[in-house]
């Protein structure tokens, strides 16, 4: 088996996850069809089965946050520049 946790060579065809995680992640993203490249650099374009992983992952992790007292906060995708200079 592999690919999940020690970072071995999992399915042929993808990078070995300890040689280069990033690409390992996007050819994983590739390969389970969660999302694919947009025209836009640095952003994907979700695919339903990985926005419902999404999905699921944000409502456990929303109750969570909520449990602790907590309250959610969401942040701009993209940055201007001029506010970080």
């Amino acid at each position: 088996g592999g690919g999940g946790g020690g970072g071995g060579s999992g399915r042929q065809g993808l990078t070995p996850r300890a040689a280069d995680y990033s690409l390992w992640y996007q050819e994983v993203i590739q390969a389970a069809e969660l999302a694919d490249q947009s025209p836009v650099k640095g952003c994907m374009v979700i695919r339903p089965t990985g926005m419902a992983l999404w999905d699921a992952l944000r409502s456990a992790l929303d109750e969570r946050i909520k449990e602790s007292g907590a309250q959610n906060a969401y942040f701009p995708l993209f940055i201007p520049a001029p506010p970080l200079s």
